[in-house]
């Protein structure tokens, strides 16, 4: 049987529409590619979103401001020397945006000027930290973005 171009050019398309759809029905299907990019409450924090700039503005005009740093205990949130850290209070929020089950809040209660969140609560990958911390009547809020 000989195949001529019109038949070769058909039997090509059906074999390329065939390969696409297999791997878009495998990538939508299997829960290792399953990816979620925004949080349940976007919209709610949306509408806080000025608040939040302009707290994040505040804390980058001050001398002193957080550091962040990870170590084989886990992530270590070190508040400024400056600081009585018996007054800080505030919430971490950790968001992985690879995975929303992963996400979670931790309030801030100081015995030291250094908070550690352990390695046990915490996945290896991309992690995005929000610090929302208070001192002295100052909504304060410190961003940054690591892999751990």
């Amino acid at each position: 049987m000989k195949i001529n171009w019109g038949t070769a050019i058909v039997i090509v398309f059906v074999c390329f529409a065939t390969f696409i759809l297999t791997f878009v029905f495998l990538a939508t299907t299997q829960k290792k590619y399953d990816h979620e990019l925004v949080t349940q409450n976007y919209y709610e924090q949306e509408i806080h979103l000025q608040n939040d700039i302009d707290s994040q503005n505040l804390s980058n005009k001050l001398n002193y401001n957080l550091e962040i740093s990870t170590s084989n205990k886990g992530i270590l949130i070190h508040f400024p020397d400056q600081t009585s850290f018996h007054q800080i209070t505030g919430i971490v929020s950790l968001y992985r945006p690879s995975d929303q089950r992963l996400d979670f809040e931790i309030p801030i209660s100081l015995s030291s000027s250094q908070m550690l969140i352990p390695d046990e609560v915490l996945a290896g990958g991309r992690w995005d930290i929000k610090v929302r911390w208070q001192y002295e009547n100052q909504k304060l809020l410190f961003k940054k973005q690591i892999t751990y």
